[in-house]
């Protein structure tokens, strides 16, 4: 931001920022000359012309009726925002470096309207043109009628003449083609057009995220412009190439020249917010939505290469040493933060075996206690302190309650597909690496497949319709119920029936079924009552098993600790 215009124009007392629009009246010329010289914009958090003719009609008619059209309002500042370089056919000119410029907070469709039916521009628009020459005075309007003065088709037997023309072209050019009396009425119409006075107000220098928010409260109903909305069009450089919303798409789809994105590492759903906040966190180690807008444009641009690449260091580290395959199982998106900070301070190097360890303690304490379910952004300010202690190979502060799971918690913990601890439960399940029941080959995750409750990946181990059927005064949707398997299997193969009939009908097509549902976390299918189906036994030692591998995640209990305590529960 212009630092200069800043300091002109913003006074500040305490947390209070003074300002103060301007109120003042443009004439059509006036608006017209502005666009034509570049002062005028349209900034691309607008949405893009969508008035049809007959709408940009009724406006030319109720000017030439006298009507209040609205306000139009206007932000002048120095800041080079992403604009719009055409309306339909015509090139809109460029703004020379350094000067002022309007961009349109509100009156974007009316304006648009009147510069289009001036220099007569065609858009295309679902597949037709429209042609703004062809919106016409009727000449032979009836001030007593309820007709519109302005039209879009032409009546047989009336006299029209072209808005365009009228605003265009000479005065004596109609003297000579029409009668004297229509002549004068066309004058008139013009005189009508071309001093009336356009209510605007501007407001100069003022912050961009303050002019947004008064677009977003002018324009929207209230609902406020992303942060990702804004720095698109503040770091938008046409000289160097940067444009954040084309950048951000490559990112996440990759492109013929870019094949690394977020799609191939199947973390598409990663928000563009989180990359903002990525970008804060490498520049300013701060990630409001206020320490985002303060980013300059060249700064942000300058480190938009180092987050891509620690970007893709901590997604290669959730992937591989976390075995999380894919961003929907994440407990919270906003976990990538801290490690794509981790990896941008450490050089993007990588991680010794202490550091894996507690970066794996820290992703399961941030989604079993719900971290970012509140304040997220104070919250991932904080845990840059626990990524500089663990850069350090040191274990960051936590309370030693929050790194200790017992088995009644996850025993009462019911599963929904949404919730940041039945996430962390899936991440688990997921490290596991589960294979499929019927041909012990690897389960594929996808993000499609979890996005929904009713995901084809996640498996009720004992039905719920058999459940319901069998024992239906039984809590079916439990976290330690749930198993991750493969669509085809959960809907073909299993259905309703009881654990003890389809994983019979499995074991005689797999041999190493016992090692397969290990991998699930049923470590014996008699002691985990499979084959008698008792659920309450089930459910029982699977809670221990889930309990005590977080644990060992979370660093509160050693391997051999749990192993000692599996070993004790199942002589129970």
């Amino acid at each position: 931001m212009n630092r200069a215009a800043e300091d002109a124009a913003v006074q500040q007392t305490g947390n209070t920022v003074l300002l103060q629009p301007d109120n003042h009246n443009k004439k059509y010329e006036a608006l017209f000359v502005e666009i034509d010289t570049g002062q005028i914009k349209l900034p691309m958090f607008q949405r893009e012309f969508v008035w049809e003719k007959e709408q940009s009609g009724k406006l030319i008619d109720s000017i030439l009726k006298g009507f209040p059209i609205g306000t139009f309002i206007f932000w002048k500042t120095k800041e080079e925002l992403r604009s719009y370089k055409e309306v339909g056919n015509h090139t809109l000119p460029e703004t020379p470096k350094g000067d002022y410029v309007q961009y349109i907070l509100d009156g974007q469709q009316r304006i648009t309207s009147l510069y289009a039916i001036r220099k007569g521009i065609r858009i295309t628009k679902d597949g037709k043109e429209l042609d703004y020459k062809d919106i016409f005075i009727n000449l032979d309007y009836e001030p007593e009628s309820d007709e519109q003065i302005v039209v879009t088709e032409k009546q047989d037997g009336k006299l029209y003449v072209s808005v365009h023309d009228v605003l265009s072209k000479p005065l004596g050019t109609f003297y000579k083609t029409l009668s004297h009396e229509q002549a004068d009425q066309v004058e008139a119409y013009k005189g009508k057009l071309t001093n009336y006075d356009f209510s605007s107000i501007t407001i100069k220098d003022y912050p961009i995220e303050v002019a947004c928010e008064v677009f977003s409260r002018i324009n929207t109903g209230g609902k406020v412009l992303t942060v990702f909305e804004i720095m698109v069009a503040k770091t938008y450089d046409e000289t160097k190439g940067f444009d954040l919303a084309e950048r951000y798409e490559v990112l996440r789809d990759g492109s013929d020249e870019e094949k690394e994105c977020l799609a191939a590492a199947k973390f598409e759903t990663i928000p563009e917010s989180i990359i903002m906040q990525c970008v804060a966190a490498i520049t300013l180690r701060a990630v409001r939505s206020k320490d985002i807008l303060k980013i300059r444009r060249e700064t942000f641009i300058a480190n938009w290469e180092a987050m891509k690449e620690a970007l893709f260091m901590a997604i290669d580290f959730v992937r591989s040493e976390l075995r999380v395959p894919v961003s929907q199982l994440m407990p919270y998106p906003a976990t990538i933060v801290p490690l794509t900070y981790f990896f941008h301070a450490t050089g993007n190097k990588k991680t010794t075996n202490e550091q894996v360890r507690l970066l794996e303690q820290f992703f399961y304490w941030a989604g079993l206690t719900m971290r970012y379910s509140s304040a997220t952004e104070s919250k991932l300010g904080e845990d840059f302190n626990k990524m500089d202690a663990i850069a350090k190979g040191t274990m960051p502060n936590y309370q030693s309650t929050e790194l200790t799971i017992d088995t009644k918690t996850i025993q009462e913990t019911w599963f929904s597909a949404g919730n940041a601890y039945c996430k962390a439960v899936l991440c688990l399940l997921a490290y596991q690496q589960p294979k499929s029941f019927d041909t012990n080959g690897m389960v594929i995750l996808d993000n499609s497949n979890l996005k929904i409750a009713t995901s084809r990946n996640d498996h009720h181990f004992f039905p719920r319709q058999y459940l319901a059927s069998a024992s239906p005064n039984k809590e079916s949707n439990l976290i330690a119920n749930i198993t991750l398997i493969d669509g085809y299997s959960n809907k073909h193969r299993i259905g309703k029936k009881a654990p003890s009939e389809y994983i019979d009908k499995f074991a005689k097509d797999n041999e190493s079924l016992p090692e397969t549902l290990q991998t699930h976390l049923i470590k014996d299918i008699d002691a985990y009552g499979v084959h008698t189906d008792d659920y309450d036994r089930f459910i029982a030692r699977r809670a221990k098993a889930i309990a005590l591998a977080l644990n060992v995640k979370l660093m509160s209990m050693t391997l051999a600790q749990a192993a000692a305590a599996e070993k004790e529960a199942s002589l129970q």
